[in-house]
């Protein structure tokens, strides 16, 4: 192929597809997560104190540190494996280690990350989980036994997943030690690449979860302004359909409560977006699991119909509501708008109609000034021409009177002329 130059970032957007690859998990081991989220303006956050946070995690073991500005990265941290993440919202570290302890769930493995660096994390816990990882027996009686004594029957999910290739099961409560559990229990002929793609789907399930939980108490916030403007707002057009209140002092009312639902529109429009986001992927990775029913329990997609969507429909109920009645607001603020506008039409045609009636009467005013003006000046006239022409007359043997009364109408039809001329001059 003839050389040709490659854009700039073409290697960088083909890499980014494979930058993120699953984890490779051998049976008999247990895996640990944690999704950090700062409680304000997640997604606005400095990026590099999270990344700061893990290299201090990562000199605590002399590892080997990430490019600079990478959004994710996989090592060695002692004798566990550690993957961390960075997304919009929250950073996830995953450390998987091999072996199983005697005991289920032992909380040793939060050692791997110490008291006083989780203390300074840049952020707060949005979830962690503990995953449990084992080899499934022949017997499936012996997985029931074990869910029964792990999790908590009235919400188990569990359920067979990738053409029974292993059974996966949580009841998605918090346990004493402030974590979710998951277990996992592969089939034999299940190789570490397909475990650990399963691990990482339960992982973004928990992770995306919780993401997507926190529109519901955004939601359950906003119900009660909202409710408290939609009285308002309800009681207002009830007053313009009676016409009972001034259009402009109606409007301004109904312009307050516009702006207070665009107030509410805008500080809730990037969490409701965000919670669309997630739920989707929520329910993306649960159905590639391609779940089966295992022992009649429920399924993680049941799990989720029953527990997360709810809370789910509560925020796209709330979300659409809030539209309603912005979209409301602006209908009726324009409905009032033109009514005030109409109502100002009217005032100003009567306005216009009365001024044309005082530039009538001005008018006639200037046109009886003027008439009077032309006899003033007329008068003024006619004698100064007198005084200058007398001695002519008197040499012609014309008297003065007589003089005078010659004058009149010649000096009237000048002034007139030329007032009229001076007034087409003007307009």
């Amino acid at each position: 192929m003839p050389p040709i130059e490659d854009h700039p970032l073409r290697y960088e957007l083909s890499n980014e597809l494979h930058a993120r690859p699953f984890p490779t998990v051998g049976a008999e081991a247990e895996a640990i997560w944690l999704a950090i989220k700062r409680p304000n303006d997640a997604a606005a956050r400095d990026r590099e104190a999270d990344r700061q946070h893990l290299l201090a995690l990562l000199d605590r073991h002399g590892a080997q540190h990430p490019q600079p500005g990478a959004t994710h990265y996989s090592g060695k941290i002692g004798r566990h494996d550690l993957k961390w993440e960075s997304h919009t919202e929250f950073v996830t570290y995953t450390i998987l280690s091999a072996g199983l302890g005697e005991r289920p769930f032992d909380p040793a493995i939060w050692a791997a990350l110490p008291e006083d660096w989780l203390a300074a994390a840049p952020g707060q816990r949005i979830t962690s989980a503990q995953v449990r990882i084992l080899r499934r027996p022949g017997n499936d009686a012996t997985i029931t036994q074990a869910l029964r004594d792990w999790f908590e029957p009235e919400s188990l999910a569990a359920s067979a997943v990738l053409d029974d290739s292993a059974v996966i099961a949580s009841d998605f409560r918090i346990d004493a030690g402030g974590h979710m559990r998951f277990a996992i229990f592969a089939g034999a002929e299940t190789g570490p690449a397909r475990i650990g793609r399963i691990l990482q789907r339960l992982c973004e399930v928990e992770t995306y979860k919780a993401m997507a939980m926190l529109g519901l108490p955004r939601a359950r916030d906003l119900n009660a302004a909202m409710a408290r403007i939609d009285g308002g707002l309800s009681a207002l057009l009830d007053e313009m359909s009676q016409e009972t209140a001034a259009p402009e002092a109606a409007l301004e009312q109904l312009l307050t409560l516009a702006t207070d639902l665009e107030t509410l529109m805008s500080r809730a429009a990037f969490r409701f977006g965000a919670t669309g986001a997630y739920e989707a992927i929520v329910n993306q990775r649960v159905q590639v699991l391609r779940e089966n029913r295992f022992n009649g329990h429920q399924t993680f997609a049941e799990f989720m119909m029953r527990r997360f969507d709810p809370a789910m429909r509560t925020v796209k109920s709330t979300e659409r509501q809030l539209r309603s009645m912005t979209d409301r607001a602006q209908r009726a603020s324009d409905l009032l708008r033109t009514k005030v506008e109409v109502g100002r039409s009217a005032q100003n045609q009567e306005v216009l109609a009365s001024m044309d009636r005082r530039a009538a009467l001005q008018l006639r005013l200037q046109e009886t000034v003027e008439g009077l003006s032309v006899v003033a000046i007329s008068y003024y006239g006619v004698n100064l021409l007198a005084y200058l022409l007398a001695p002519l007359a008197y040499r012609a043997g014309i008297e003065k009177p007589t003089l005078t009364a010659l004058l009149v109408l010649p000096v009237i039809a000048a002034v007139w002329l030329l007032t009229r001329r001076i007034r087409k001059a003007m307009h």
